[in-house]
């Protein structure tokens, strides 16, 4: 394109001098033509000058397009599961679960549960919970919670952020006590509640038989499913549009594919299999992590193939690491 230009540009400076010639022998046969020939050479000497000098020009083999860049990792839109998350009460307190009922359907109701879940879906401004320290003499509410679940529990500073976390506090309030949030492992939550050593567990918990052995549920307050995440890079699952496609790929992988899983959640089940829960499980391998994070973070090292966590989490722990890769 250069080249063209420039040869573009040659043309028109030498028809410049053509034309000058011409005006001299024009101007004494035709004086009155004088102005319009001066109109014309400029327009001729613009031209030229355009063809010289267009901003548009650029260094030989140069490539002025921005490719996309890939994303660490993404998550396949294709709900795995159907689930509720509920909150698990303490087996002795019957006059509690009560109160946690008739709660939630109050701020169901008064719009308060849709105001605190905008902030994390919406792009709202997440507040951050304190804990109080734990204090038998004092009227209190204790939580038990895996604080490793963004967007429903996570460590923000010295606090706590996250849709349960501020409903604890809610809830708290709504109860007249004291709020004091216990952050322990996945697999303690329903067991530090069924141990007696808090009232109730806010964990993103999903409403199962094995847990009840621990805890009463609550009313369900949040509809939740898995969902597969994989390098940014691999497009095995792309043309997936449902549950049938993409478990019909996961059901050819083998013992030599690892998927990683938070211990002790549905993901785990979904892929060692559950009959309670009608999985039927999978060949690969599934290995258990602390948290999500972990799990994704140890797929972009290439230590595991695919991760299988619950949806919300799964979407923020990909927006998270794909904004620093």
């Amino acid at each position: 394109i250069n080249c063209v230009r420039r040869v573009l540009a040659r043309s028109c400076i030498a028809a410049l001098f053509n034309e000058r010639a011409k005006k001299k022998i024009f101007e004494r046969k035709c004086p009155n033509m004088k102005k319009l020939l001066s109109l014309l050479l400029a327009l001729s000497l613009a031209l030229a000058l355009t063809a010289c000098g267009s901003k548009d020009d650029t260094a030989p083999g140069s490539d002025t397009s921005k490719e996309a860049k890939t994303p660490a990792v993404k998550v396949i839109d294709v709900n795995l599961t159907d689930e509720e998350y509920a909150f698990g009460v303490d087996k002795n307190q019957p006059e509690l679960l009560e109160k946690v009922n008739s709660f939630i359907a109050e701020i169901k109701a008064n719009g308060t549960f849709d105001a605190i879940c905008n902030k994390y879906f919406a792009g709202g401004t997440p507040d951050v919970i304190k804990s109080a320290a734990l204090d038998s003499t004092k009227d209190q509410l204790v939580v038990a919670t895996n604080a490793a679940f963004e967007p429903f529990e996570y460590t923000n500073g010295d606090g706590y952020s996250g849709i349960d976390m501020e409903i604890a506090k809610a809830l708290a309030d709504y109860l007249g006590k004291e709020l004091v949030i216990q952050n322990m492992d996945f697999d303690s939550v329903c067991l530090s509640v069924g141990q007696h050593k808090c009232d109730v567990a806010m964990a993103g918990l999903t409403v199962k038989a094995e847990r009840e052995e621990y805890v009463t549920f609550s009313t369900p307050y949040y509809k939740a499913s898995q969902r597969l995440v994989v390098k940014g890079s691999d497009t095995k699952f792309d043309g997936c549009t449902d549950v049938a496609s993409v478990e019909a790929i996961l059901n050819t992988l083998d013992s030599s594919v690892k998927i990683g899983v938070q211990n002790g959640t549905t993901g785990q089940l979904y892929c060692e299999g559950d009959a309670e829960m009608e999985f039927p499980g999978l060949k690969a391998v599934c290995v258990g992590y602390k948290s999500g994070s972990l799990a994704v973070q140890d797929m972009i090292n290439g230590n595991i193939n695919y991760v299988i966590i619950d949806a919300a989490p799964a979407a923020c722990i990909a927006q998270s690491i794909n904004e620093v890769n």
